[in-house]
């Protein structure tokens, strides 16, 4: 039995700062991706919504409240959230009900709506609660996080800042002609040295903003896929959903300790590895067979480590890529084409969407002006606090 699902349609409304509902956005992506696949919304029976906890209500219960912002239409429905990881989990949900023979057409829905600045715990004293207790007890935002793993790989692969802000360059680039992109202007190594730092090593500009924006996938069973006359979909291949393993000797955020090894020794591979890992392992390739990859670039030295997370190369090798050109379109495997977060900016529940929405249209030719000629495998990484797992692998 295939435990392949067909990708009919995707949609995006565009990342930027808007001021409008998050409901706006998600109703935009997925009539843009409705539009693509030529499916009425009344013939889609189950609808996820990425959830939102910074927009009240109507976020905690997306998928009722982009039901009924389309139309109610008696379709099934759920709600899903992982924090940057809710994407991914919302998809699988909807994979496996299509897999299951539950759902023969479901969307998926996610947007978002943020503040200006660095993104904090909602409001409230939860000593008990990790996420809350960083921001009080020490004033760790999320770029501290990231300066800290950009300290690691200067400190054990000999990462520059220069190599960081190169990242930057690439994706500036890449996202030029993206018109789903808030930021569509190139900059140099010298404007990312220049801007102010904000957790050193990292600059301004090597790190993403906070955006609006929404993206939305419209998934059917391969049968249905044919039934509409489309017999060699865009198709998820696997979506690894998984947790890590214990003990966890690398420091992941929002935790401050790591997990002692003295008794039980380190896994085989640490928790963003074993993401990419059961992903191939799920849909049966190996890196090597990989076009193009989108990862989650909150800062410019999270993308290097994605590449070697992913094994796109062996650790410790990400800068020795970026400076041959090989992570650019054109070279041996493109990262971010889409231009990444340095170009879109985050949209929380949206996001891990918007990366299997570019995968896509890559698979499929489409990507004018950003195309990974002949792009036949893409994955996608990201991950969701408290250890949610998000790898998405689509095939052309």
């Amino acid at each position: 039995m295939s435990k392949d699902v067909a990708v009919l349609g995707v949609g995006m409304h565009p990342w930027g700062k808007w001021g409008q509902s998050f409901v706006k956005y998600g109703v935009a992506a997925a009539r843009a991706a409705l539009a693509d696949s030529g499916v009425d919304w009344k013939d889609v029976d189950f609808i996820v919504g990425g959830e939102t906890v910074r927009n009240g209500y109507g976020g905690y219960v997306a998928g009722a409240t982009f039901a009924q912002a389309l139309g109610w239409n008696g379709a099934r429905v759920a709600t899903s959230y992982a924090a940057c990881a809710t994407g991914a989990q919302a998809l699988d949900t909807a994979r496996a009900r299509i897999l299951a023979g539950l759902s023969e057409v479901a969307l998926v829905v996610g947007a978002d709506t943020t503040p200006k600045g660095f993104l904090a715990p909602v409001a409230g004293e939860r000593w008990d609660d990790p996420d809350w207790l960083r921001f009080r007890l020490m004033g760790m935002t999320n770029p501290a996080y990231f300066a800290l793993n950009a300290r690691r790989r200067i400190d054990l692969y000999g990462a520059t800042s220069e190599d960081f802000a190169n990242v930057k360059v690439k994706n500036a680039k890449h996202g030029l002609n993206n018109p789903n992109a808030r930021y569509r202007k190139e900059v140099t190594v010298e404007n990312v040295l220049a801007s102010p730092v904000v957790s050193n090593p990292l600059h301004l500009l090597d790190i993403c903003a906070t955006s609006d924006g929404g993206a939305a996938i419209l998934l059917t069973s391969m049968e249905y896929a044919r039934k509409m006359g489309i017999a060699e979909p865009v198709r998820i291949k696997a979506i690894s959903t998984v947790t890590p393993t214990f003990p966890q000797t690398i420091m992941d955020m929002p935790n401050f300790s790591t997990d002692s090894s003295s008794a039980v020794p380190a896994p085989e591979r640490t928790f963003k590895e074993s993401i990419g890992y059961a992903a191939y392992e799920e849909a049966g390739i190996s890196p090597e067979d990989v076009d193009v990859a989108e990862v989650y670039d909150l800062a410019t030295s999270v993308e290097l480590d994605w590449i070697e997370d992913l094994a796109l190369c062996k650790r410790g090798e990400a800068e020795h890529l970026l400076r041959a050109g090989d992570t650019t379109i054109g070279g041996r495997i493109p990262v971010n084409p889409s231009g990444g977060l340095a170009c879109f900016g985050e949209a929380v529940p949206a996001q891990a969407l918007a990366q299997v929405c570019e995968l896509t249209w890559q698979l499929r030719g489409q990507a004018e002006g950003r195309q990974v000629e002949g792009a036949r495998i893409g994955i996608t990484a990201n991950q969701g606090l408290f250890g949610h797992g998000s790898s998405v692998i689509v095939s052309a």
